[in-house]
């Protein structure tokens, strides 16, 4: 393993992370879009509630593993850029809305083409092009002139900021916010004695503490060549696509791994289900639907530095201030959206 390239040690924290979430997705029917309507439309709380359980594992495993020396939290990016509330508010909503029109966020579209939806695939490059186009591209410099990202001058976290002003530990202030989530989610009595669910929320949430800690040891061997880092979905699915036009320019990083990972999980936890099927789209204005909100998502991503599950879990689980808000965001907008698509926003 010492003779291995930095860039394929990453790739292999995120192959096995993204692999474990992609079976999470198929097994436990973990979902941010399904979630939320579920909760709104079907009157059945499990799916959301089962965030509660992923997020408890995330959060106490996160903060356990910095406590313990085993990850170095403060430098992934959620903590070292300065935190922009407006950013948070314009791309969550964005990034919602382009959730509902798309019917999926950019890793549940990665699980349902691993399932063999044609679909998908449409919805994740085309999110990953426009991720890149606003992250690099020309609408770069706009992004930068509206929402700046300075280097933040303390961590920006919940936890740590009250750990700066207290002198005890991120700990001390993590394990109650993680108990209250746990507590939200194992309420309801649904989910509560559903254990498959619940063992595949908390396999998720171990996930993102197995990618922290993983990063975080290479950061280190690494002195810094490789950053701290997490599930999400936006950017990473652009940098994907990059590599695999350009892979013999080298480039493989813990983002390729991650896609991949998914990728992995979500075929083979549909074909131990006995839903892989190919799908395609028969109605063109379906598709047109789609094309438009991979493109809000991929711009909406990268405005609020993470998606659903970059902003929604990874962010969360090391309590970044910018978690919070653009996760309210991201399901405020995913609701407009799918009113939109139900009712038209004409009065029920």
């Amino acid at each position: 393993m010492e003779n291995l390239p930095i860039g394929v040690l990453a790739a292999l924290v995120g192959l096995i992370g993204g692999a474990v979430l992609g079976l999470a997705a198929r097994l436990g029917d973990f979902c941010t879009l399904g979630a939320l309507e579920s909760a709104a439309y079907g009157e059945d709380q499990r799916r959301v509630r089962l965030w509660g359980v992923v997020l408890a594992v995330a959060i106490t495993g996160s903060f356990l593993a910095e406590a313990l020396g085993w990850a170095d939290i403060t430098h992934s990016f959620y903590h070292t850029i300065q935190w922009s509330p407006l950013a948070s508010i314009v791309g969550g909503l964005l990034f919602g809305y382009g959730m509902a029109m798309a019917g999926n966020c950019g890793f549940g579209a990665l699980v349902r083409f691993g399932g063999g939806d044609l679909r998908a695939l449409v919805v994740v490059v085309v999110m990953g092009i426009f991720a890149f186009v606003t992250l690099s591209g020309p609408l770069a410099h706009l992004r930068l002139l509206i929402f700046a990202q300075d280097p933040a001058s303390a961590p920006q976290g919940i936890a740590h900021w009250l750990s700066a002003r207290s002198g005890l530990s991120p700990l001390v202030f993590a394990l109650p916010i993680a108990a209250g989530f746990l507590a939200w989610g194992l309420s309801y009595k649904p989910l509560r004695t559903d254990p498959r669910r619940v063992a595949w929320g908390v396999a998720a949430g171990l996930a993102v503490v197995w990618c922290l800690i993983g990063t975080s040891w290479l950061y280190g061997e690494s002195m810094g060549a490789t950053g701290v880092e997490a599930p999400s979905f936006t950017a990473p699915l652009g940098r994907t696509i990059l590599y695999f036009m350009t892979s013999t320019a080298g480039g493989i990083t813990f983002s390729v791994g991650l896609v991949a990972g998914v990728l992995v999980g979500a075929l083979s936890g549909s074909l131990i289900r006995g839903l892989f099927r190919w799908e395609a789209c028969e109605d063109p204005r379906e598709l047109g639907r789609q094309v438009g909100g991979a493109a809000l998502m991929g711009i909406g991503g990268t405005i609020a530095l993470g998606c659903s599950i970059g902003q929604g879990v990874s962010a969360m689980s090391v309590l970044a201030f910018s978690a919070p808000v653009t996760l309210a965001s991201i399901v405020i907008g995913g609701l407009i959206g799918l009113r939109q698509l139900i009712h038209g926003f004409q009065p029920e």
